[in-house]
């Protein structure tokens, strides 16, 4: 074990997680208010950090070639799928009038629990679930209720995020012209969205990985073929279709996007390190998903303008989520491994093996328990 690895890890992961929201709404406001510009953004982002870059290496170890399978390369390009449509729902939910103080805090809460139910239910076995684990689903959907309802209001002049009226052909882009659906509507259903597929992600690319003999490396460039057809080619033919794709870049926003989609790539480089140093899932992604928050709304609060300061009881929200995520991490149903009769072995069996056991047994049971936990992208 790398305590130094292990903790540089997990900050590198809440920095970046942490700043993701703050940094792709600045994005989105600096071309024009784009739903799918900054999409695009992202999309390039993800094409170099996890496509060009592990291409690189497997190629300089002579492992570019074996061992892909179609099994393996479906669930991760899937998994890929799921990131870069969760990507577009934040998006959604920004460009509609939400902020990202309590846009991102649901999301860090919430998607842990649907990342769980689904590892449940792809599982051919797992225990019954606690007490506690039910009180940590309460205290979510409590906290979630109470963040929404005083969640904090713009004051009276909105003309900073207001796009301007004068965009005709991209009525996709501008929530201005989504008369038939109110900002709120528009705001849940961006935040349920991400919630889904980003909690979908963990359990999808862990069976990707599995079907690619446990690589990194290989599911991770299925991840970016998947955003560069998702947040690249369809956005981009979209955009051409309607005769907007050439117009409307800038710079500014250009380059906050594409840091938002880099510090969502890195963040999940730091899981990686926490995890391959010998930090335990256990305890590393409560961590990442109680912190990241934090830093999520500090950044928000620092960086806003024209928004009223939260209230108390919107903080309160925010605690119930963030510890009601971290229960639900750790007090997950053990999931059954092939020929196992009870779950709670599977607990203490690595833990007593962890000095006589091979490292490579030791990898592979840390890798497949990584893929499990772990939802953002």
């Amino acid at each position: 074990m790398k305590p130094l690895a292990i903790l540089a890890g997990i900050a590198l992961t809440v920095l970046c997680w942490g700043a993701y929201g703050p940094v792709l709404h600045q994005g989105q406001h600096g071309l024009d208010s784009s739903r799918l510009k900054p999409l695009i953004c992202v999309g390039i982002a993800y094409f170099v950090v996890a496509i060009i870059v592990p291409t690189v290496l497997l190629t300089k170890q002579g492992q570019l070639r074996g061992g892909w399978s179609l099994s393996g390369t479906s669930w991760s390009l899937l998994a890929g799928t799921a990131g870069a449509l969760g990507a577009l729902g934040i998006i959604i939910a920004l460009s509609s009038g939400g902020s990202p103080v309590y846009v991102m805090p649901l999301v860090f809460g919430c998607a842990p629990v649907v990342n769980v139910a689904i590892a449940v239910l792809m599982s051919r076995g797992s225990e019954r679930p606690s007490s506690l684990f039910y009180s940590g689903l309460i205290l979510v959907a409590i906290g979630a209720a109470v963040v929404f309802v005083f969640k904090p209001g713009h004051h009276s002049d909105k003309t900073t995020d207001t796009p301007a009226p004068s965009v005709t052909a991209t009525e996709l882009e501008s929530p201005q012209e989504e008369a038939a659906v109110p900002g709120p509507v528009a705001i849940m259903v961006g935040i349920v969205l991400t919630v889904f597929c980003w909690g979908s992600y963990g359990p999808a690319l862990h069976k990707g990985q599995a079907g690619l003999a446990n690589s990194r490396l290989k599911p991770l460039i299925c991840v970016g073929l998947a955003y560069f057809l998702v947040a690249i080619i369809v956005p981009s033919g979209w955009l051409a279709s309607m005769g907007a794709l050439e117009t409307n870049w800038h710079w500014d926003g250009i380059s906050w996007s594409l840091v938002a989609g880099t510090a969502g790539a890195l963040g999940a480089l730091g899981i990686i390190i926490a995890l391959s140093s010998g930090g335990r899932p256990v305890y590393v992604m409560p961590i990442v998903f109680g912190c990241a928050p934090v830093i999520n709304v500090l950044i928000s609060v620092l960086k806003s303008s024209g928004v009223e300061p939260p209230h108390p009881i919107f903080y309160s929200g925010l605690t119930l989520v963030a510890v009601g995520a971290v229960v639900v991490l750790v007090f997950q149903p053990r999931i059954k491994k092939p020929g196992q009769g009870s779950p709670t072995k599977e607990l203490s069996t690595p833990k007593n093996q962890s000095t006589t056991s091979p490292p490579d047994e030791r990898s592979t049971d840390e890798s497949a328990s990584t893929d499990e936990s772990t939802d953002v992208s």
